[in-house]
């Protein structure tokens, strides 16, 4: 969209907004653009300084943006993974025997959280045990 501020012949001043260039040429011919205030078809566009944006502005509306989608994704993850807290058990060091346990049916199938070396985990999906790594948070270190 395209903002001209305009003027009627009778020199009130008032803005029109135009899908584009051409659109506003359009209505002048047909009359169809007529002053708000008293109903004047001769219109024409006043001098306007153009809304520049600069690389710098730019930036830091984008920074902004990309902040405030930060702290979102960041609270949504949040959120997951007091859920799956909440529903779990923790079973600490021993979430790999745990876990076997519930795989092979020695024990009832339940949500289980807890630790597991890189070596254990690795070991557990090459098993074809699904696990999942929770990630510790700003806020979860102490």
């Amino acid at each position: 969209m395209i903002r001209y501020s305009l003027t009627c012949d009778n020199a009130h001043e008032f803005e029109g907004w135009f899908s584009e260039s051409a659109d506003f040429d359009r209505q002048v011919a047909t009359g169809f653009l007529t002053c708000p205030v008293c109903h004047s078809a001769a219109v024409s566009k006043l001098l306007m300084a153009p809304s520049v944006s600069t690389a710098r502005k730019k930036e830091e509306r984008q920074t902004l943006a990309m902040d405030a989608m930060r702290q979102e994704a960041l609270q949504k993850l949040k959120e997951a993974v007091a859920a799956v807290k909440a529903n779990s058990e923790d079973v600490g060091t021993k979430f790999p025997e745990e876990a076997r346990k519930i795989h092979y049916g020695e024990a009832d199938a339940r949500g289980i959280i807890g630790q597991a070396t890189l070596d254990e985990a690795q070991a557990l999906v090459e098993e074809g045990i699904e696990i999942a790594a929770i990630p510790v948070l700003p806020e979860d270190v102490h």
